[in-house]
């Protein structure tokens, strides 16, 4: 009879859990689901602005009607060429924005309000990707809809590894957090699935493609009205203690909140010690420069890894290859994209952040060497267009086991109530202006040094993986406190390699 209790004490798993953390992580989907949505109909849809813009010639003008593939050189046009890249672009430019406000919103509003304030931006955006089709500005009214996604996007991306990580008990902070990623590749891959040209990847269904992850907005709007505030957020920011204790009863079931409540009373006179921590203090401050430097370096690490630029490249490898139908392809790519994700999902607990982390950036590093070999003999060894796309499939296989989830919720760990807003903004914006340089300047890049260049990604993954290896300390099943102790351990410490080493996570222990 004592043992349920016990087990009961120490997981704190619950269906309630689960319900606030699914309903949190649909924001990640909707990214995954903008990210990968634009790719399969970007043919149609040049064809579509082309006829708008009446440069269409009539005898090749079916952008708004017919089953016919679209001429394949209109995004060679540069009217064209600008329309679309803006049209992908502004979704990053939009995060980018966004990611500023963070802070502000999350704590002014809270963690559960200031969501549902956003979906009603999400859906706003989403209206006009539907009706954009039917109006003659809907160039236009794409490029805002997206830019409207994208703000919506910036915001939720820091709001949403903020509320996981406050209603995580700490056994399971780490495998909850990584919910965010496969929420983010669940969404990839079924917008990746659903722009298949028979489904609504042709000309007269991509407007309500564009438009789908609305829908997933107004559940998530509907679905939070259920789920109750951070217990953190309502105890230490806003000082209601029965709140509190409310919210960790019903996200937690019938236990003794007591140990939490006295790790969130300390957390909050250690917070009650500091001045309220901006942007602009958080960068200058000595304090917090070392979990600061991680937080901004562990985003670089994602998106300079060459990730965004492996989905952007994999279609040409696999057209090389000899495949004809390479969508199929890149389908195969987001279902393994998926599968390593729920891996990861039971490695992230056991293994730990920091390790997970270092293996990935290892894999990737040995797999764009071989990407390297392959594209470029390829020509004189057709075969070795398979040795590409082999090493691009365990290339994703490996950033997801940790350079790819890992970033989204460590920073939460790594800092404590007051600053931890504002390096979540800023941690969300270095991970938004990454992204968005990757993508417009991946192709000019490309075409410049050709198959030689994932050597520069090689050369960004080693750089990371020492930076990795030296400073990211190992957040497993540590309190918030803990984290932040051993980083002040850290600064105090006499400066010896050893001990430098310990309190940055080097004991396996930990």
């Amino acid at each position: 009879m004592e043992k349920k209790p016990k087990i009961k004490e120490k997981l704190y798993l619950t269906g309630s859990l689960v319900f606030a953390v699914f309903t949190a992580v649909l924001g990640f989907f909707q990214y995954g689901y903008c990210i990968g949505v634009i790719n399969a109909p970007q043919k149609i849809i040049e064809a579509h602005y082309a006829d708008v813009l009446k440069i269409v010639p009539e005898d090749s003008g079916n952008a708004t009607g017919g089953t016919n593939a679209p001429p394949s050189d209109l995004g060679k046009h540069p009217t064209i060429t600008m329309l679309w890249s803006m049209s992908v672009a502004m979704f990053a430019v939009g995060g980018m924005i966004s990611s500023f406000a963070v802070g502000w919103i999350g704590d002014k509003m809270g963690r559960v309000r200031a969501l549902q304030l956003l979906n009603i931006l999400a859906i706003s955006g989403n209206v006009l990707l539907g009706v954009a089709s039917k109006t003659p500005i809907s160039h236009i009214l794409i490029i805002i809809g997206r830019l409207i996604t994208g703000l919506y996007c910036g915001i939720m991306s820091g709001i949403v590894p903020l509320y996981v990580g406050e209603i995580a008990p700490t056994p399971l902070r780490g495998a909850l957090g990584t919910f965010h990623q496969l929420a983010c590749v669940i969404g990839i891959l079924i917008s990746q699935i659903l722009g298949l040209r028979f489904l609504l990847g042709n000309n007269s269904m991509w407007p309500l493609l564009l438009s789908l992850s609305g829908f997933a907005a107004l559940l998530q709007l509907l679905l939070l009205f259920f789920c109750p505030e951070s217990p953190r957020y309502l105890y230490i920011k806003v000082g209601q203690l029965e709140e509190a204790k409310k919210s960790l009863l019903w996200l937690r079931g019938n236990y003794d909140p007591t140990k939490d409540l006295e790790e969130m009373e300390r957390e909050k006179e250690e917070a009650s010690k500091e001045k309220p921590v901006s942007i602009l203090q958080l960068i200058a401050s000595t304090t917090y420069r070392q979990p600061f430097l991680v937080a901004i370096m562990v985003h670089l690490a994602q998106q300079f890894s060459g990730i965004n630029a492996i989905f952007y490249y994999s279609t040409d490898i696999f057209t090389e290859s000899g495949i004809k139908e390479p969508v199929y392809a890149t389908i195969g790519v987001g279902a393994i994209n998926t599968l390593f994700t729920v891996v990861a999902l039971f490695l992230i607990e056991k293994a730990g952040r920091r390790i997970l982390f270092l293996g990935g950036m290892f894999g990737m590093f040995v797999c764009t060497i071989v990407m390297t070999v392959g594209l470029t003999l390829q020509n004189n060894y057709p075969w070795m267009s398979y040795v590409s796309m082999v090493a691009i499939f365990i290339f994703v296989s490996v950033f997801e086991l940790g350079p790819g989830p890992i970033p989204w919720f460590i920073v939460a760990e790594l800092f404590s109530q007051g600053p931890r807003p504002s390096a979540v903004a800023l941690a969300g914006f270095a991970n938004w202006f990454s992204n968005f340089m990757v993508g417009m300047c991946f192709q000019y890049v490309a075409r410049f040094t050709g198959p030689y260049v994932f050597l520069i990604f090689s050369a960004f993954l080693a750089g990371f993986g020492f930076f990795i290896y030296v400073k990211v300390p190992e957040t497993k099943g540590k309190s918030f406190e803990e984290i932040a102790e051993e980083f002040r351990r850290r600064k105090k410490g006499p400066g010896g390699a050893a001990t430098e080493l310990e309190h940055l996570g080097g004991n396996p222990q930990a």
